[in-house]
């Protein structure tokens, strides 16, 4: 493999986050095409208040036979067993050896609010989730009395011609560990370049070494530093004010610095609350600056053991297509 002058390795997996904001789903077709064009190898979907996770990258499948495919992250809970193993093996016989699947436990927000379901021990749900699609994706009839849920009888009837990889999205340790032990790779989220090699180091201490690692990087290319770190402090409460979030950021050793911010929220104080986000906090947890610093910002993340980037772009003061090819792989020499 070389390496380009931007510092970048020909040849590495490099994704967006899809579908593009401002961009309806019909007209995705196009900017599929450019982001090939502009290097990236990785489109990945998500799955929370918008479009589902699989419907953007079936789209992707017909019109992009190339691009490699993921979705970070469908709940463990939102769909029947059956019904996600049927989605799952669809989208895998769609696009054959090009989708990895990203299964995780969401939210309370997600799925108790929103969905009206039980949010409840989500370690179990999620590892017998993943147990029970590795059989029946294969097409074995599956019968057995899970935590959380029971299946009498259920095979698939289409398999996918290869089977699909299924990426855990985990945080803190006991997730993490069950990627490295049962998944085929970890997906990560909401962490700085310099978190990502503890959280690499529980998933390979629990026997994942050589196992992807997806991250989802938000990226605002701007120089506006002010305006970056206010659009970056109200999605920074909107997160890590969620349990799940706020603990792995103890974990992370980040408590002390978010403190203020946790205590602001919780008593009611929003404005408060936002301004208690300490700047090197922002400045850790999203991507900002120059196309230039936004690249090498992101190649922190890979060298420290993240193997496929999935950007998700926020392109405020700045053209959406300017920005993608800013942030590329093979930026022109100008992108800076």
């Amino acid at each position: 493999m070389t390496t380009d002058t931007a510092g970048w390795t020909n040849g590495s997996r490099y994704g967006i986050t899809i579908p593009l904001d401002t961009v309806p789903l019909h007209a995705h077709k196009e900017w599929f095409a450019r982001l090939r064009s502009l290097g990236y190898t990785d489109l990945w979907s998500a799955e929370v208040d918008g479009s589902d996770g699989f419907t953007p990258l079936t789209l992707a499948a017909a019109w992009e036979p190339t691009l490699k495919l993921g979705v970070a992250i469908t709940p463990a809970y939102t769909r029947g067993p059956a019904l996600l193993a049927q989605s799952v093996a669809s989208l895998a016989d769609a696009a054959p050896g090009r989708f990895a699947f990203g299964l995780g436990a969401s939210s309370e927000v997600i799925v108790a609010n929103w969905n009206g379901l039980a949010f409840e021990h989500q370690y179990q749900r999620v590892r017998d989730t993943l147990r029970f699609l590795r059989l029946a994706l294969t097409g074995e009839k599956v019968t057995g009395a899970y935590e959380g849920f029971t299946v009498t009888g259920f095979r698939l009837a289409r398999i996918p011609e290869q089977q699909p990889d299924i990426y855990l999205a985990a945080l803190r340790p006991g997730m993490l560990h069950l990627a490295g032990k049962e998944a085929d790779g970890v997906i990560l989220n909401w962490l700085s370049a310099e978190d990502v090699r503890k959280s690499v180091a529980e998933v390979e201490g629990a026997g994942g070494e050589g196992h992807e690692v997806v991250a989802r990087i938000f990226v605002i290319p701007s120089e506006d530093t002010d305006m970056v770190r206010t659009v970056g402090r109200r999605m920074i409460t909107s997160y890590l004010n969620v349990n799940a979030y706020a603990e792995f950021h103890r974990w992370l050793g980040r408590g002390p610095a978010l403190k203020p911010m946790w205590d602001a929220w919780a008593a009611g104080d929003r404005k408060a609350a936002l301004a208690a986000i300490p700047d090197e906090v922002v400045d850790d947890l999203i991507v900002h600056g120059s196309f230039a610093e936004c690249r090498a910002h992101i190649k922190r993340y890979m060298d420290s053991g993240i193997t496929i980037p999935a950007l998700a772009v926020i392109p405020i003061g700045v053209d959406l297509g300017e920005a993608l090819a800013g942030l590329s792989p093979s930026p022109s020499p100008s992108a800076s």
